[in-house]
C-alpha cells in the first residue's frame, strides 16, 4: 500500500509505500532531508509528526502530532503531514557500486589510517565534497567513511579511518589490507555539503576524523577559486591527534579567505595554542553569529553542544547550522 507525505506549510508532497522509509521515499522523489548514518542514532533527520500515524523502529507506533521522529526509521501507516528540519529540491541521487583497489595505507598517527583507493581504469566516482561512502563487506554488513579527496579527483577516494575498539572494519578487516587488496564501495550519500551562500562566512568545526570531509570542501573551494571567508576550527585531545594539521596551515599561508584555528583539549606543556572544548573558541571569536552558517562534523556529544549553544546565546540560525555526527556502532559511520 502507498501513501502520500505532504509537508508542512510547503507545497511539496510524494507518495511513499508502507514498507519504505519516509526518508529513502523523499530521496527517490528528488527531496533532500539532513541525514548521516540512515540507522536512527546520530538525529540528523529528526523531524516532526504533523498528523498521521506512523511506525518508527524503536519507538514503535507514533502518532501526530509527535516530535522528534526519525525519518529514516519512520514507515507510514496512514497519509502523513511531516516537518522535517530542512526539505529541498534536488537531482535524483544517482548511486553506484565500485570495486576499488587499495593504492597505499597510511598512519598518521597510531589510532587513524589513511586508506587511498584507485578506481578500475575509465571509471569516475560522482559526489559532492562532504559526502560519504558506504564500504561493503563480505558478509552483507557495510561502514560509512567520508571521502576526504575533493570531487575534481574523482578516479580515487581517500579515506580517513579511526580506529575504534572492536570495530569489525577498523580493527579487523583494515589490518588485512595492502597494495592491491580490493574493497566494495558504494556512493554517494549525504547532504553535508557547503551551501551556495557565498554572502555569509562559513565556520567548519571538526573533531577527529571529522576533518576528511572538511578536507573534500577546502580543496574543492581551492581548485574552484572560491573567494567565501571560511574559518575552520579542528578540536583534539592532544596535539598529536590533528593527524594533518601541517595541511590547513598551509592553506591559511596561501589564501586570505581561509582561516585555521587548532583547539587541544589536554594540551602537553609546550602547546601554546587554543584549550578547551572547540565550539566554546568558536564562541568566544564570534560572539554574535547572526550572519554566519557553520558546518560541523565528527563526535555527536561536540555537535549537540555547538548546535545547542550557538543557536542559543550566540544567536546563530537554526536554518544555518549544518551537522554530520560520526557514530561507531553496527552499521552506521565507524569514523
Amino acid at each position: 500500500m502507498t501513501f502520500s507525505v505532504s509537508i508542512s506549510d510547503r507545497d511539496i508532497s510524494f507518495e511513499c509505500a508502507g514498507d519504505e522509509t519516509l526518508l529513502d521515499a523523499a530521496e527517490r522523489a528528488g527531496y533532500a532531508i539532513p541525514y548521516s548514518c540512515r540507522k536512527g542514532l546520530c538525529a540528523s533527520c529528526e523531524g516532526d509528526l504533523v498528523a498521521g500515524e506512523a511506525s518508527v523502529r524503536g519507538q514503535g507506533l507514533r502518532v501526530g502530532p509527535a516530535a522528534g521522529v526519525l525519518l529514516c526509521q519512520t514507515r507510514p501507516r496512514t497519509d502523513l503531514t511531516i516537518a522535517p528540519s530542512r526539505i529541498k529540491k534536488v537531482e535524483p541521487v544517482l548511486r553506484k557500486v565500485f570495486e576499488a583497489k587499495v593504492r597505499k595505507v597510511e598512519r598518521p598517527i597510531s589510532d587513524v589510517a589513511v586508506v587511498h583507493l584507485r578506481l578500475p581504469i575509465g571509471q569516475r566516482a560522482g559526489f559532492r565534497a562532504g559526502q560519504y561512502l558506504r564500504v561493503l563487506m563480505p558478509d552483507g554488513d557495510s561502514r560509512n567513511y567520508s571521502m576526504a579527496n575533493p570531487p575534481h579527483r574523482n578516479d580515487e577516494l581517500e579515506l580517513h579511518i579511526r580506529h575504534v575498539a572492536g570495530g569489525k572494519f577498523s580493527e579487523s578487516l583494515l589490518a588485512s589490507l595492502d597494495k592491491g587488496s580490493r574493497l566494495n564501495v558504494e556512493l554517494p550519500y549525504g547532504e553535508f555539503s557547503l551551501s551556495d551562500n557565498d554572502d555569509n562566512a562559513a565556520i567548519l568545526i571538526a573533531t577527529g576524523t571529522g576533518f576528511a570531509p572538511i578536507k573534500s570542501m577546502i580543496e574543492h573551494r581551492i581548485q574552484a577559486g572560491g573567494r567565501r571567508p571560511v574559518h575552520l576550527y579542528w578540536g583534539a585531545n592532544t596535539e598529536a591527534d590533528l593527524y594533518m594539521k601541517e595541511m590547513p596551515r598551509k592553506w591559511a599561508e596561501a589564501h586570505a579567505w581561509f582561516k585555521f584555528t587548532p583547539v587541544v583539549s589536554s594540551p602537553t606543556g609546550d602547546w601554546d595554542g587554543r584549550t578547551g572544548f572547540v565550539h566554546l573558541a568558536v564562541q568566544e571569536d564570534y560572539p554574535d553569529m547572526a550572519d554566519l552558517e557553520v558546518y560541523a562534523c565528527g563526535a555527536p556529544v561536540m555537535i549537540r553542544a555547538a548546535q545547542k549553544d550557538l543557536t542559543g546565546s550566540s544567536g546563530l540560525s537554526g536554518d544555518a547550522f549544518f551537522s554530520d555526527a560520526f557514530t561507531a556502532s553496527g552499521d552506521i559511520k565507524e569514523s
